[in-house]
């Protein structure tokens, strides 16, 4: 089965509507309170969704424990709010396309800025549906919970 590469509005807002859990790798704890990091999870969390931190340097952020890996994580989320530089993204396909089928999330979401078409493809490819460049912050806002 091969994924989407969503590009428009309404493909964004239809990954919201349907998402409840939401991975964020790369979370930042409240010791960076102005990252966004750390500000979009609490503001996800705060509109009622599951949050689930991966980040090896953490041991919790907003009151949970964050995991050091997707590996370690163990299960499958709805989107994977990624908070990484671009060139990490191969690294972080060769992960994500290392877990078995039923704990690879629904839609990996690269945040505004981030960007790596080589990886959106790979992943695609595998069954993933991919956002590039997109702030989920901010379409959640738009199109999440009223």
């Amino acid at each position: 089965m091969r994924g989407t590469l969503f590009t428009t509005e309404a493909e964004f807002a239809e990954v919201i509507r349907g998402m409840r859990t939401v991975g964020v790798y790369g979370i930042k704890d409240g010791k960076r309170p102005d990252a966004p990091a750390y500000t979009i999870p609490a503001m996800l969390a705060e509109q009622g969704y599951e949050i689930v931190g991966i980040n090896p340097t953490l041991a919790e952020a907003l009151g949970r424990p964050v995991h050091p890996t997707l590996a370690a994580l163990g299960r499958r989320v709805d989107v994977l709010d990624v908070f990484r530089r671009s060139d990490a993204i191969p690294e972080l396909a060769d992960e994500l396309l290392a877990l078995p089928e039923a704990q690879r999330p629904g839609t990996v979401w690269l945040q505004s800025g981030i960007r790596h078409d080589d990886s959106a493809r790979r992943l695609v490819e595998a069954g993933m549906n991919v956002v590039q460049d997109a702030c989920l912050g901010v379409l959640a806002r738009r199109h999440g919970p009223r």
